[in-house]
Formats: structure tokens, sequence, C-alpha cells
């Protein structure tokens, strides 16, 4: 064992003469002892409501470490403005600093490198005494009522149903009310919070204003009638929205966004919701808008997306000017320990990363946690940053209200069991005080149960909802989508108009001008009929936001749709700079991140349901670490809570050789999720279906998801060309007939995306007559009439599924069904073998694969 480390304490002069050194060295050591209550304070705070350590004494906070004794007390001392005074006795300095630092809030701030930022706060909290008047006091007892009835009143009600209970850390309502309360006065016009499961329904009931007798249908197993169509979800999933008035009569709009279990999942979503909600209003947006984030200790330290967020909210295109974030802290993890949690010494540290101020903070005080709740709002207001608020309480019940929590926590239970309720604790305080009488607070809590007996009684008489019939399936009806030459020139000329006086990089001038010069020789690639797709949605007032790690460049250096001066880095975004009438152009250089950062780009899209909303994955294969986004709000959140989206999803997708890490998107991924036409799955092979395909998706009346598998090589494939025309007629086709169709076919393949080219280049290179050859572009809805009509142009030609994915994987699974199913078709597959990787790491072994699958694919 190490020798314990032992602070050094300095020898004192009890009473030194003025101006000599030992006053000067006495003095210097007040400064130090003020300081380290600033940054250290927070370890003596009285912060544990069940109190299940016992006090930890810390030199580093005592004044005989400082040679201070009994004998300083009443001696002056300069104090550098602390409490906005010059000097003080030093035990009104010690005052100061406890009652700010370490009575039941704790405050770690001192991380922060702006200078500003400190100050702000010792402003707010050093000699201030901060104490409600009479009428907060009545409202703060108001609202613990409220939550601990409606705990306690389901629970008798609904014996044994999961409710995920308040109860212990009931103070989150006067939190979240004195938040409401300040963003109301402050002229706000919208709070959106995002949280799990954890008294969600007593937020939506006490906070959102969600009608208890619904919240008591929902309990009975009845569907809610808002429902329009789908399975629904828990009732501690759903979203709702409502309307919160503060006592000074003015109202706030509030919304709690839907999630799922998946901890912290809805962080980044909820960000991006208000981003796009902030976009809508414009400027000074930030001050209107408001984003809470509700989560658990556990969570909170445990799951990566918060570390994601948290890293999101400083940056330029997704700064949505500081969320309030509240850690409901119930100093155990479903049946984790603390310990076995963390390394950590708080839940919080991760937020010092960004140099977010932590305010921890007595949850049995619940007027400190409504003082708390003002300087979260202040300072995030004031400095448009992160804020954290750690409420630390406890768990009465277990994880849900099945389990015995005394299993894992004996010890921790025992003292909970003999622990009065914060309700109560705060009841008694106030009658104590004289604040109130006990007359007043059985009024307050009889009105309240009276309020649930009635609605509960409302149930009673209600017949069970039956949710709205189904919308009928998507249709493969063309939607028009060409734009006229005249329009696509101006677009064009703009994209390669440079402003003078900006250098080009010499490789880049090269590239730039051959795409122009592609353009006048009546030709676009792929990384123009993007552009010109999304400066015509511009024009015609949409918004275009894509964000991924590298799209404004491109990962493949194709897209270049940000310009940088070679020689003073300025930069020039043509997208961004067309003249007249346009909405606007986001493009979005992300952090390195798919879960929060596709997370934020689907709340976007949720909300901005008129703006062509991208996120671009780096590789398609990369899309797998945002997989929980996907699973349960992007394929499901329609079904689930009704919650539209039309984001898309571009993922470069195409088997070069380039190894597991570099080759599939994972298309059957995306396949077994596909139902009840949640989404809609292409796999383009050509710009101008590409383009289509974007315009499509603004310009459809079903607003669907779109995932895009989008080419790699094939970007700069001349043979993927497509004509300039093909962009003014027509709309995105599901099926492509073959181009130079054989007379009379002894077999028909059918395939998807890049193999086409090899099929068809293998086929004129062997001058095979006698086989068809067919491109499924949207492999979901799949286009069944489309395809039969291709079809039935080669009679009973042997028919073949070609794909360069090996069998397990691709579409091949889903053709296959459908093929069979709708179409009494029973067709073979030229793939490559079963495989647990997506691909070979060898691009010889590669080579031998595609070329043996290209010469089964023609027998």
């Amino acid at each position: 064992m190490g020798i314990p480390y032992v602070p050094a304490r300095w020898a004192t002069d009890v009473n030194p003469a003025p101006g000599s050194r030992e006053a000067a060295e006495k003095q210097a050591r007040v400064f130090q002892l003020i300081n380290i209550y600033r940054v250290r304070g927070h370890l003596i705070a009285d912060l544990d409501p069940l109190r299940l350590k016992p006090p930890t004494i810390h030199d580093e906070l005592d004044p005989l470490t400082y040679g201070l004794t009994i004998w300083d007390l009443d001696r002056e001392f300069a104090t550098n403005r602390l409490a906005g005074e010059s000097t003080m006795p030093l035990a009104r300095i010690l005052g100061t600093i406890r009652d700010a630092y370490c009575r039941t809030i704790g405050i770690e701030y001192m991380h922060i490198q702006v200078t500003e930022e400190k100050a702000w706060i010792q402003q707010q909290v050093e000699g201030v005494v901060g104490a409600p008047s009479a009428e907060e006091k009545r409202r703060i007892l108001a609202k613990l009522n409220e939550a601990e009835a409606f705990e306690r009143f389901i629970h008798t009600k609904f014996l044994g149903h999961k409710r995920f209970s308040l109860e212990g850390s009931e103070s989150m309502i006067p939190f979240i009310d004195t938040l409401l309360n300040h963003a109301a006065d402050a002229g706000m016009v919208d709070v959106s919070i995002g949280m799990t499961h954890r008294g969600r329904l007593n937020v939506l009931a006490n906070t959102i204003g969600k009608s208890y007798a619904q919240v008591f249908r929902e309990f009975e197993g009845e569907l809610d009638p808002a429902t329009t169509h789908g399975s629904g979800d828990v009732k501690y999933h759903l979203g709702a929205k409502g309307v919160h008035k503060a006592p000074s009569g003015e109202q706030v709009a509030i919304e709690v966004a839907a999630n799922p279990s998946h901890l912290e999942a809805v962080d980044p979503v909820l960000e991006g919701m208000v981003r796009a909600k902030q976009d809508r209003l414009g400027e000074g947006a930030v001050d209107k808008v408001l984003p809470v984030l509700v989560h658990g200790d556990a969570a909170f330290s445990g799951q990566g997306v918060v570390a994601e967020t948290l890293n999101l909210s400083q940056l330029e295109g997704y700064h949505t000017g500081g969320t309030v974030h509240l850690v409901v802290n119930n100093q155990v993890g479903f049946t984790t320990d603390a310990a076995d949690a963390r390394s950590s010494f708080y839940a919080t540290d991760v937020a010092k990363s960004v140099q977010a101020p932590i305010f921890h903070v007595n949850g049995d005080d619940p007027e400190a946690v409504a003082r708390v709740a003002r300087l979260a709002f202040g300072y995030r207001q004031r400095f448009h940053k992160d804020v954290v608020v750690d409420l630390v309480c406890y768990r009465r019940l277990g994880h849900n209200e099945g389990d015995d929590p005394s299993l894992t926590q004996p010890s921790m239970y025992r003292v909970i069991d003999k622990h009065p309720p914060v309700r109560d604790l705060y009841m008694e305080r106030l009658i104590a005080r004289g604040d109130l009488t006990r007359e007043d607070t059985d009024e307050i809590t009889a009105s309240f149960r009276a309020l649930l007996d009635q609605a509960f009684e409302e149930t009673r008489g209600l017949t069970a909802a039956s949710p709205s019939p189904a919308p009928p399936p998507m249709s493969h009806e063309p939607v028009p989508t060409g734009v006229a030459r005249p329009e696509l020139d101006e677009i064009e000329a703009a994209l390669a108009a440079i402003p003078d006086g900006f250098t080009i990089h010499p490789k880049l001038t090269q590239v730039l001008a051959s795409r122009h010069q592609l353009y006048a020789d009546g030709s676009v690639d792929w990384a123009l009929a993007e552009a010109l797709a999304f400066g015509s949605i511009a024009r015609e007032g949409h918004g275009v936001r894509m964000a991924g790690e590298d799209s404004r460049r491109g990962t493949f250096s194709h897209r270049h749709a940000v310009l940088v001066d070679h020689e003073t880095e300025e930069e020039h975004a043509p997208l961004e700079s067309f003249e007249g009438d346009r909405a606007q152009i986001q493009l979005v250089d992300s952090m390195l991140s798919e879960f929060a950062a596709m997370g934020f780009e689907y709340g976007y899209s949720v909300i901005a349901t008129d703006t062509l909303v991208l996120w671009e994955a780096q590789f398609g294969d990369f899309v797998n670490g945002g997989q929980v986004v996907i699973d349960q709000f992007i394929a499901a959140g329609e079904d689930k809570w009704n919650q539209r989206s039309g984001l898309v999803l571009l993922l470069p997708h195409g088997f070069e050789g380039q190894g597991p890490e570099h080759s599939s998107a994972r298309i059957e991924r995306f396949l077994i999720l596909s139902a009840e036409d949640n989404w809609r799955v292409i796999n383009p092979s050509t710009p101008a279906q590409y383009f289509h395909a974007l315009r499509r998706q603004i310009h459809h009346p079903s607003l669907k998801p779109l995932i895009v598998f989008t080419p790699k090589s094939l970007l700069r494939t001349r043979a993927t060309f497509s004509s300039v025309d093909d962009l003014g007629r027509g709309a995105f086709l599901p099926v492509l007939e073959d181009p130079s169709p054989p007379e009379s076919a002894r077999r028909v393949l059918v395939c998807s995306g890049k193999v086409y080219y090899d099929l068809a280049a293998h086929r004129e290179q062997q001058g095979i007559s006698d086989v068809a050859i067919l491109r499924l572009e949207e492999l979901y809805p799949f286009p069944v009439e489309e395809l039969e009509r291709q079809l039935a142009r080669y009679g009973d030609a042997e028919l073949m599924w070609v794909q360069e994915e090996p069998a397990n994987m691709g579409p091949w699974r889903h053709v296959y069904f459908w093929l069979t199913r709708r179409l009494g078709r029973i067709p073979d597959v030229s793939a490559r073998d079963n495989s647990a990787s997506p691909a070979t790491g060898s691009h010889k072994v590669h080579a031998v694969e595609q070329q043996a699958l290209v010469e089964r694919a023609f027998g």
C-alpha cells in the first residue's frame, strides 16, 4: 500500500503585525481558501437525501490547513469582491462560501475556461439568499402534491402495472415547472423536452397537461383515439404537446418527444427537432426555443450517445443555443450500484468535456431545486451553452413496480422504507416556519385527489376508441419531377461561377472545368445531378439540409459543394450563393459520429417536413453505428407514434475490392425492416434516377423516409452518366428496362445497382444476344406491376437474380419472396457464397469472385 497523502498545514502566527510578511501570507491563504471552496466546496455539500455515506472530511476545505484559526474569525481580510464586498471578517467569508457551495446545492464550474461565465455564477450564488416568495412556496408544494398524488393514485387503482414511478424524485416536477415559468416570462414560444421513461407519465399529466382520463384509459389498455394507424407503443414511450401557463399569465408551448426504451436515444433527436424549429423562426430563435433533456444517472454516464450529443452542442451546424440537462440521480441503475456503473466520481462528469456548469442539488430540498432551475435557465439564456443539473434523489420502488430492489440494495432500501416523501418533509417545513397552516396543505391535497377521482370515474363511461383505418398502400404512380432546361442552365451557371479573386486548388480547377464542359456537351455526372436537384428544390421554396462526416467535399472527393480558397481558406458554397428567391440550403460537415448525427437529422426532418433533409454516411458500412436510430425511429416512428419523417439516408454501397468495411451498406437489414409502407429503399444506377428520386422525395404526397444506396466507383464511370435531357423529362422509374433488349431471350437477369454495368459489359464483350438485363431501382415498396410488365416481354424465359453481395445478404431473399409470392416465378440466383463477412479483404480474390458471379449469370 502507498503512503496516504496528507496536505501540508501552514504554521501560523496568531496575531501577525499589519503589513508584515506573515500577514501577507495569511491574506494569500484566505484567497486560496475562497478559491478552493469554489473548486471543491461541492464535495462537502449536503446532497444525498438518504445520507447513505458518512460525511467526508476534506483537508483542502479546512481553514486549519491554511493556518487560519478561531483567532482569525473576527479579523478583516480582503476578498477580491466576494459577494460584492472588498473586505470581510473571516467568519463571514466562511459563511458566505459555505452557503454558496456547501449546503444543499453544490456547484462545479471552475473547470470552465471563460472568466465571464465563472464570474456570472459567483454573482448569482455568493452572498445571495435566493429564497422563494410565499406564492412560490405554495406553488412548489402544490406541484409536489400533484406529483405524489398522481403516483399514489395510479399505484392504488392499477396495482402491478408498470409506470416507472417518479416516487423519490418528485422534485423533478417543480424543477420543470420553474423552468417553464421562466421560459414563458422570457417570451419563449416553445420548450421541447426529451426524456426517458422514469416519471414520464407524471410529466405528461402534470406538466404537459395530458388529460388524466386519457392516461387512465391507457392503463385500461385502450388505444389513444389520436392514433391514426399502426401498432402504437407502450404508454410511457408516448409523446405529447401542451401549453404551459406561468403564474404571471404568460404562456409557452411545450412538447415531449416520443422515444423508445433505448435510454438517451432521444437526445440527438430532440436537438434536431429544436434546431428545425429555430431555423423556421429565423434570427434570434435560440432565445425563443429551449431544449430540455431529462436523463437518468446510470444512462448519462453509461450511454455513449450522451457524449456524442454534448459534442454537437457548440458546432455551427447543430447549435441550439444551449440545452438544460436534468439528471434524475436515483443513485442506482436498475440493480447496478453507482460504483459499478461508472469510473467517474459523479454521473455528470462527462459534461465537463464541453465546459458545462454542473449544479448538484439535494432532491429533498425543493426550494433549492427551484433555485437551481432559475440558475440553469439564466446561464443558458446568457451564454447559450449547455448546463447540467444533477438532482440527487432516490427511487422509492424498483426499476419498475413489479421489481424488488431489496434483492440487490438491501441497505439502501431499508433507509428508503423509513424515509418520508419529499412532499411530507417540505410540508412540515412550511408549517414549522409558519408559511402555511395544516389546513392549507390538507386543502391542496384533497382538491387534487378529488380531481383524480373525477378523472378516473370519467374513464368508466368511455368506450374503447378504435384507430382510424390505415392509409392506402404507397403507389408507384410516377411523380413528375422534370426541370426545364433553361432553369437547369441557370442553376449550372451559378454552380460554375467563381467569385473574383477566389483561388481554386490547382487539382480542383480541372475537375470543375471538366464538369462544366460535360454539361455543355449535354451530360451530367452524379455530383452535378445532385447539385441541380438541390438547386431546383430550393428555387421552388423548399429548404435543403445535407449533413455528414465529409459531405461538403464528399468522401470520394466528388461533390465539392463548398470550395476552399487555396490561399486564404475562405469558403465559397455555390449552392448557397444563388441570387433571387430561394429557400435555405445548409451543407454541414458533422463530427465523426453516426448515432447522434443521424438522430439529429431525423429529429430535424420530423419538424421540417417541407425541407429535404439528408444524412450521408462516410461509407455505407458505417451506417450501423446509428442502428438504434434506424430501428427505433426511422423505420418504426410512424408506426409507433404517428411521427412522420422524410429523412434521406445516403449510403455509399458497392463491391470494389476495398474490403469488408468499405463494401456493403447492409441492404438486407433495411429490407428486413421494410413493412407497412414505412419507407422507400432505392438503389439508383444513373445520375438522372438519383436526381428524380431526390425531387420526388420533396414532391411526393406521401411523406416517408428514403434510403438511397449511392455509388462509389460509379461516381466517375462515364457509362453511368445521364443526358441533361433526362433531367428535364419524366420521373423516377422503379424498374429500368434493358436499353439493348434481345429479340428473343432465353434468360432474364434482374439486378440492382453497380453490378448491372459489369453484366452489360460482359454481354457486349462476349457477343451474347439472348439474355436480357433489367434493373430493379426501387427495392421497397416492391414494384410488382412494373416488373411484371417488363418480364412479360420475354415470355417464359429463365429468371435469375444477380447481386454482388453474398447470398445471405443483399436483396436476394427479399426479391425471392416477392417474385415467388406475387409473380409466381421461381428465380435462380448468382451471388457470392454465403459469408459471415460482407466481403473479402483481398482485391485479387474480389476480382475472381466478381468474374465468377457474372459468368454464372449468363450460364
